[in-house]
Formats: C-alpha cells, structure tokens, sequence
C-alpha cells in the first residue's frame, strides 16, 4: 500500500472523518481525506480517480502484501520519495493496474498512518469511499 500504515504511528486528528458506519456488506462508508493535511497523496490519488481508477477501496489487509508487490513491480525506487500506490495496497482493487507516483515521504507515511487510524475498527470486506474537500 502507497499509503504506508506505521504501527505505533497512528495520529488522533479530533476530527470525525467517517461520516456513517457501515452496517452490512452494502453499505459504502465515507472517508473525508484531510487534503491540507496530505496534499501530495490527495493530489495523486485524486488524479488517478480522474483518470478511471475507483475512489472506492474495499479492505482487504490480508492481500495487500500481494497487491503491492504487483503494482510496484517494475517502478525502481527513487531516494529522497515513496512510491505512492492508488488504489492502496490493502484494496482488492490495488495490485496490479495500480497509479504509482514519487512523493514526499512524510506525506505518503502520514496519509497512510491517518488512513489506518481511520479505518481499524472496519473489517474487511467493508467498502470505503474517498471523498476529498
């Protein structure tokens, strides 16, 4: 996953940023993304929606081991950057087919550690929506 989750590195923003619960398989939750907060990460994965990739990400944490190794495979590392995965890793839609851009590190680590903050509590299966504001 581009979006890096650190344990121990997770961020209490005070904020409410998961709008409604999911409370079956069809339910889509909402996840406001800080955009001030994480601009390079909102900038790329906002982009990537643009360009036809799912603003939905449906958690799947036992697969983004695989997923990331096929969405990075062949994009080299670059000193001083992350590479940045839309859809994320922990997504049955990431893997292979993923966006991948460079971006700041404490960036793509913060927007990871917010983003796994978020979502904990939800297991997999459930349905999230980016939304960007």
């Amino acid at each position: 996953m581009g979006l890096v989750i650190l344990a121990g590195a997770l961020q209490y923003l005070g904020e409410d940023s998961l709008p409604h619960s999911a409370s079956n398989e069809e339910d889509i939750v909402q996840l406001v993304f800080p955009v001030n907060k994480y601009p390079e990460t909102a900038e790329h994965i906002q982009a990537a929606i643009e360009e036809g990739l799912s603003n939905t990400c449906t958690i799947d944490r036992s697969g983004a081991d695989e997923n990331r190794q096929e969405s990075l495979k062949g994009i080299p590392t670059k000193s001083g950057y992350d590479r940045d995965e839309w859809p994320m890793a922990m997504c049955v839609e990431g893997g292979d087919g993923a966006s991948i851009e460079y971006i700041d590190p404490s960036d793509n680590r913060g927007a990871g550690s917010w983003v796994g903050n978020q979502l904990e509590e939800y297991p997999d299966g459930t349905r999230v929506e980016f939304i960007f504001n």
